[in-house]
């Protein structure tokens, strides 16, 4: 038997296949965005304020979270490019990108869960086809 179950004919299609791609790569832009926008409030947080000292200390520390904010919203954009029917592939793309960065690609499952977790679609099959997807990916990401 096929590993998606078409001998028999049941189980998700190429399409369907295309589709949960689809939806993990929305959910991770999402995600990227989310990111991007709490980087980006880290680095205003890091400004002194016009007429006082500041803290040294806090604004160091929002500088550095706002590199890591940054860091997660470029590997999520990442990925999402990255992401078709083929989790195999999906997943080598995805370890590639983190690599790049100097980061582990564990760095990326929070993300993938996420965006598996809120998928924007009333397709239940492409829903659980995302879902699957991402789950694939994760095992060889962690495995």
């Amino acid at each position: 038997m096929s590993e998606d179950g078409h001998e028999f004919g049941f189980g998700p299609g190429p399409e369907t296949w295309a589709q949960g791609a689809a939806i993990l790569s929305a959910g991770l832009a999402r995600e990227a965005r989310i990111w991007a926008e709490a980087a980006a409030a880290l680095r205003a947080a890091a400004q002194p304020v016009p007429g006082t000292e500041g803290d040294l200390r806090r604004a160091r520390l929002a500088r550095a979270e706002a590199e890591e904010a940054a860091l997660r919203a470029a590997l999520a954009l990442s990925a999402a490019g990255g992401l078709d029917g083929d989790a195999a592939a999906s997943a080598q793309r995805i370890a590639e990108a983190a690599k790049r960065a100097g980061v582990p690609p564990l760095l990326l499952l929070p993300l993938l869960r996420a965006a598996a977790l809120s998928p924007v679609t009333d397709d239940a099959a492409a829903r659980i086809a995302a879902g699957a997807l991402a789950q694939a990916i994760l095992s060889r990401l962690e495995g």
